[in-house]
């Protein structure tokens, strides 16, 4: 078996810089070339997984099919290579330590003294080595959270010089990525952040090989020499990752630098054949040349935050360029919602998707939002708690059932049309015990969901503790709010639409986490789809 070649991305300067946008880049590229590749993440922070952090600290939790509760660019390398990721994809410093902990309590280290240097670091390397000892992929790209010079980060810097060590020639390179800041009062592109951040990485014992510079200017020929003399790469490794109007377009400007070129020279591998990124192209032409624009309100109570949403931001981008739209998401806050001033914050929008999200914030403005699309025939999509919303508007509004609630908002709500999970009663502990991960859904036959998938089952991921409350589902469906989706083994309502209107629809599962470049999701691209048709009219 050929042996598999490791990528290791670190981040030096600042945070932010994109290191998984570089590494999905990379990635797609490898695998237009015939490269079996995937992409992991480990994160320097204490928490187990993101899953208990408030979206405000990290942006969104992204849900694999496996239910593991990830990091948000688990989410760019799905989306840039089409491919799945999974628990294996993503390791926080919290898991780690549980892990060595538990051994420890377990007696595995027959009475050693436990020290990060070598059982932390071991646990480490083990896990960056999951995926290649699959045997599923020949390359291997991890990318180290936070920065280069973060006490947090030190034992995965040393774990990755270990493994380097481990892995002998040719078998792993490391690409690190950095600003070089253009200073106005100067005028000129600084180069010293760069050679202080590769010189940080060297104290640690690792040589960068490529150096990856984020930019707004083009990096001048003496520019690049200068930092190839300086960080001790060669010529060819200063790779210029220059400031783009969207993230998509940075494969073909890793293209056009060679970054490729030079891994692939590095890790000793044949180049293959040239990159076929035909389709990339095609929607990236879509994407750029739109031949109309409609206006979608985001319905959010993190709307502050734009990570929060990254996976719908990114969904719409993917469902526009299939339509040949340019969709502008207005982000509108649900707290300030109300009956008064409704009519004028949704006065320019040609559709409503209200947001998932958790606790009682801003609940009465998502409400609202809805019963307002319903009336006024605005497309509506409402996801996970965006759905559990659009049936308490109709039980409360429709039905009549004016205190209806969810018992998550009010526990004693003599109509609990939303529901706390019958297996979740029992939950005490927060981490990791919500249903997650991939379910199946039977969809009927003559509805709008079937109509939108085109087939009779299908798989989505979840994220929820609270549920449709199924004792309600006949007057609720004898009153026009049908149940169009149903899980099979559990008989939980999934998927509620109206049949008369231009499209009404509320989902219980995550679709934004499956769409990707390649495939679109039905859902967002049929959603976007009614709202071009409702704008014409």
């Amino acid at each position: 078996m050929n042996q598999t070649k490791y990528i290791f991305v670190t981040g030096g300067v600042t945070s932010s810089l994109g290191k998984g946008i570089i590494a999905a880049s990379l990635a797609k590229l490898l695998q237009a070339r015939g490269y079996r590749t995937t992409i992991q993440k480990f994160d320097p922070y204490i928490n187990v997984d993101p899953g208990t952090l408030n979206p405000y600290e990290h942006g969104e939790c992204y849900v694999t099919d496996d239910g593991a509760e990830t990091d948000l660019d688990l989410g760019h390398y799905e989306r840039f290579l089409n491919v799945p990721t999974s628990q294996a994809n993503n390791v926080t410093t919290g898991r780690v330590y549980l892990s060595v902990i538990e051994k420890e309590r377990r007696g595995e280290f027959l009475g050693k003294t436990v020290q990060v240097v070598p059982h932390i670091t071991n646990e480490i390397k083990e896990r960056m080595q999951l995926l290649g000892n699959s045997g599923n992929y020949d390359i291997v790209i991890t990318e180290i959270g936070g920065t280069v010079g973060d006490i947090e980060s030190l034992p995965y810097i040393e774990s990755v010089r270990q493994l380097i060590w481990d892995l002998g020639e040719s078998n792993s390179i490391v690409i690190h990525l950095t600003l070089v800041p253009y200073l106005a009062a100067a005028g000129e592109l600084k180069t010293k952040p760069t050679q202080h951040s590769v010189k940080t990485l060297m104290e640690s014992g690792i040589k960068a090989d490529i150096l990856v510079c984020r930019t707004e200017h083009e990096l001048s020929d003496e520019l690049r020499q200068k930092m190839a003399s300086f960080c001790n790469v060669s010529r060819d490794s200063v790779i210029q990752s220059i400031d783009v109007s969207t993230i998509y377009e940075v494969p073909n400007l890793m293209l056009e630098e060679g970054l490729d070129v030079v891994t692939l020279k590095k890790l000793n591998l044949p180049k293959k054949n040239t990159p076929d990124l035909k389709n990339w192209n095609v929607f990236l032409q879509h994407l750029k040349n739109p031949k109309h624009v409609v206006n979608i309100g985001l319905i959010g109570k993190y709307v502050e935050l734009q990570d929060s949403y990254k996976s719908i931001l990114e969904a719409f981008i993917h469902a526009g360029a299939a339509n040949e739209t340019k969709v502008n998401v207005v982000s509108v806050h649900s707290e300030y919602i109300d009956a008064h001033n409704v009519g004028e914050k949704f006065k320019d929008l040609d559709g409503v998707l209200v947001a998932p999200g958790f606790g009682e914030r801003g609940i009465e403005g998502k409400i609202e939002a809805v019963r307002y699309a319903r009336e006024k025939n605005i497309p509506f999509f409402g996801i996970c708690l965006g759905m559990q919303m659009a049936v308490i508007e109709y039980s409360r509004n429709v039905l009549g059932l004016k205190d209806s609630n969810s018992t998550e908002m009010n526990e004693g709500t003599a109509n609990p049309v939303i529901d706390l999970m019958e297996e979740q009663k029992t939950v005490t502990d927060k981490g990791g015990t919500m249903r997650l991960g991939s379910w199946k859904c039977d969809i009927k036959d003559n509805t709008l969901a079937r109509m939108i998938y085109g087939k009779a089952q299908i798989e989505e991921r979840h994220r929820h503790r609270y549920e449709y409350n199924g004792e309600y589902a006949e007057s609720l469906e004898k009153s026009g709010l049908k149940s169009s989706g149903i899980n099979p083994d559990t008989g939980l309502v999934e998927i509620v639409e109206l049949p008369n209107h231009p499209f009404f629809i509320g989902v219980q599962y995550h679709p934004e986490y499956k769409s990707t470049v390649a495939n679109p999701h039905p859902l967002f691209v049929s959603f976007v789809e009614a709202t071009v048709k409702a704008k014409k009219k």
